[in-house]
């Protein structure tokens, strides 16, 4: 209980806050490809890999917190292949419509 990383501390209770982003993105996967934002999805790729490296950097290490931010950082890039893969299969942009046609009545 009162060790230097125990439920007494922000080394324990900033990573247990951290796995709601792990759950909300595990919740994201059940909802359509198209409703994924690739900017927040990267910039939630790029929080996780910095937190990462500092959970593991700071004295002592934090393993709660890097493993909060490993699992987030693979929910993210499991999303972002989602919406790659959704984002290649759709047509590519169609030619400008013409209005001739509706301009000779």
């Amino acid at each position: 209980m009162a060790s230097e990383t125990g439920p007494r501390t922000t080394h324990f209770w900033g990573p247990v806050a951290n796995w709601g982003f792990v759950l909300a993105g595990l919740a994201d996967t059940k909802k359509p490809a198209e409703m994924i934002s690739p900017n927040m999805t990267a910039a939630m790729c790029v929080y996780s890999m910095l937190f990462m490296r500092f959970a593991w950097m700071v004295q002592p290490r934090n393993y709660l917190l890097f493993a909060c931010h490993m699992s987030n950082e693979s929910v993210q890039l499991y999303q972002m292949s989602r919406w790659v893969q959704w984002h290649q299969g759709q047509p590519k942009d169609p030619s400008p419509p013409t209005f001739a046609a509706s301009a000779v009545q």
